[in-house]
C-alpha cells in the first residue's frame, strides 16, 4: 500500500469524512464497546447491513458525506466507505479510502489499521454473488479478483468527489467514473 497522506491524516476530518458530525459521534459512541478489533466489526456490519447500496436498493439518491449516508441509509459503494471511514477514525482507527478497478468501473472500498496491519475491507453490501465480510487479519474484498489501485487516501481524491457531488443518478457516476 502506498499512502497519500501523513498518518495522522488518516484519523482526520474532511468534507466527506465528516467524524465531527453528531450523527457520526452517536453511532460511533452506540458501538464502542470492547476493543478495535470489536469496534471495527461492529462498525463494518453496521455499514454493510444497515447502509444500503443504493444501485442493488434501486434508490436514486446519491449522498457523499459520511453523515448524510448514515442518516439516508442509503449510499453507493464510494459513499459507504466514506461512511466506514468515518465511524473507524470517530472510534481512533486510522483508515482511508482505496479504490478497484472492476468491469471497468471504479470500485470504493476501505484500508484501515486494525491490530497493527492495514487491511483492505469492502463494506459495500452484499448481493448474489458478493459476500463481504470482516476481517482484523487478512484482506476482504466484494470483488478478490480485481486488481486494487495501490494508493491509500485520507480523503477522496477530487475527482471522485466532484463526480459524487454532482451526479444526480447511479448510473450516471457509474459510468463518469469508467
Amino acid at each position: 500500500m502506498d499512502f497519500a497522506g501523513d498518518p495522522w491524516d488518516y484519523l482526520a476530518a474532511s468534507e466527506a469524512i465528516d467524524i465531527e458530525h453528531p450523527l457520526v459521534q452517536a453511532v460511533a459512541s452506540d458501538m464502542r464497546t470492547g476493543d478495535d478489533i470489536a469496534y471495527a466489526r461492529s462498525a463494518f456490519d453496521h455499514v454493510r447491513d444497515e447502509v444500503a447500496h443504493s444501485m442493488d436498493a434501486g434508490d436514486p439518491r446519491v449522498p457523499w458525506r459520511a453523515s448524510d449516508v448514515l442518516d439516508q441509509r442509503t449510499g453507493l459503494c464510494y459513499a459507504k466507505a466514506h461512511a466506514y471511514v468515518a465511524l473507524l477514525r470517530a472510534g481512533g482507527i486510522q483508515a482511508g479510502l482505496c479504490y478497484q478497478q472492476t468491469d471497468g468501473v471504479l470500485h470504493g472500498l476501505t484500508a484501515a489499521l486494525i491490530d497493527d496491519r492495514w487491511v483492505y475491507l469492502d463494506p459495500r453490501g452484499n448481493k448474489p454473488g458478493v459476500d463481504v465480510r470482516f476481517s482484523s487479519s487478512e484482506n476482504r474484498l466484494a470483488y478478490p479478483g480485481d486488481p486494487i489501485r495501490p494508493t491509500v487516501y485520507a480523503k477522496p481524491p477530487p475527482p471522485v468527489l466532484e463526480a459524487l457531488k454532482t451526479m444526480p443518478r447511479p448510473s450516471a457516476l457509474s459510468a463518469a467514473l469508467v
